[in-house]
């Protein structure tokens, strides 16, 4: 195992650093918040995106990608983290084409990841049924119509669902919420009869969406993989979108530490640096060996999925768990070291706090986590 990037990645991290910096700073999420921007990205970045390969780094080159791998993916997404980037890549790029990937036919890939690849189509995965993650708590249903099916269920929290060109919908066609048997995968028209997609506002300002499906019928060529048996393979998509969460995790905690100490540095009190105070650097130093730690856990994560390594999923739930109760604990020194101000809009670290606090609980928090952790250690 090897947790180093070698140079190529080196250099596609060193892009993404200097592409985010100019076109996709802390101040353009302020815009698409203030603006309540209908599409909650902006196109033209996402072009830009799409033509620098990042759009392609994970899809093989048999479907027009570059099969770059996801430790250089994981290197974008913890630039992405540094600046608040709103990009739709976790959605459509690693959920919606790793799920073509794993579970698509043929057909199904050619009609998708072309266009993903190109940045002009959009996938979402719609998920969740309960405030918390459970991706075996599936109630919507999936019931046999002629040669097809006929989908009812809501999903929550459907991350770009208001802006993807295709759904793919988890709902059950066999067994009872919980089991994890019986769960399909369904590519579903988001303006097809019977289906609403309603914008949900985010404390992150980033996009998400309900999903009601009344009755939606769609036909055989609409199943991904075989109907009643993808649990498997959305367990394997998820873990890599988890790892991918960690790194973006990492990378907001990390620009959130680094410009809490720039400020510790800078404020005066009692004619003295704050940062002068013993209290304080220690509090800091505690929280540099823990993002330390955090990161040898989301390297070795985003390695095992390159390696096809067999513990991936144990190494997914310890990135997530890590990053997860990392981001809670810096993120609150952060605005506590910056003092009142940290809390106000005038300052960017309580956009940090806010987005920490969503990737937190996306597709599972440290409780979660630890919990499947020690499940899979057969505890």
């Amino acid at each position: 195992m090897t947790m180093l990037l070698n140079e190529e990645q080196r250099l596609l991290r060193d892009s993404a650093q200097g592409l985010l910096a100019a076109r996709a700073p802390v101040a353009a999420l302020r815009r698409l918040r203030d603006t309540r921007d209908p599409l909650g990205y902006d196109p033209a970045l996402w072009g830009e995106v799409a033509a620098m390969g990042w759009t392609a780094a994970v899809v093989p080159e048999a479907w027009g990608g570059l099969d770059f791998g996801y430790k250089g993916l994981g290197a974008v997404f913890e630039q992405a983290g540094r600046t608040l980037a709103a990009l739709p890549l976790l959605s459509s790029v690693v959920l919606g084409a790793g799920l073509l990937l794993e579970a698509g036919s043929d057909a199904q890939r050619a009609a998708w990841l072309p266009g993903i690849v190109a940045g002009e189509q959009l996938l979402a995965l719609a998920l969740e049924e309960a405030p918390r993650h459970d991706p075996s708590g599936i109630a919507t249903q999936a019931v046999p119509s002629g040669d097809g099916w006929e989908l009812s269920g809501e999903k929550w929290f459907v991350l770009d669902g208001h802006i993807a060109d295709c759904l793919i919908v988890v709902a059950r066609s066999a067994g009872e919420p919980g089991d994890a048997e019986g769960i399909g995968l369904f590519l579903v028209d988001p303006r097809a009869p019977g289906v609403s997609v309603e914008r949900t506002w985010m404390v992150d300002a980033r996009n998400a969406a309900r999903v009601r499906l009344e009755r939606v019928r769609v036909g055989p060529e609409a199943v991904l993989g075989t109907p009643g048996a993808g649990h498997a393979a959305l367990e394997t998509v998820l873990d890599r979108a988890r790892i991918c969460l960690a790194a973006e995790t990492l990378g907001v905690v990390r620009e959130a530490f680094e410009r809490t100490v720039a400020y510790l540095k800078q404020r005066v009190q009692f004619e003295v640096p704050i940062g002068s105070f013993q209290a304080l650097q220690h509090r800091a130093a505690r929280l540099y060996t823990a993002i330390e730690l955090a990161h040898s856990c989301v390297a070795a994560a985003l390695d095992a999925i390159d390696t096809g390594a067999a513990d991936l999923p144990l190494l997914a739930s310890l990135a997530k768990a890590s990053t997860a109760d990392l981001s809670e604990k810096a993120l609150n020194e952060a605005i506590q070291m910056h003092g009142g101000i940290g809390v106000t809009d005038e300052l960017d670290i309580g956009l940090f706090l806010k987005r920490g606090r969503v990737l937190q609980q996306c597709l599972g928090d440290g409780v979660y986590h630890r919990a499947r952790y020690a499940g899979l250690k057969g505890f």
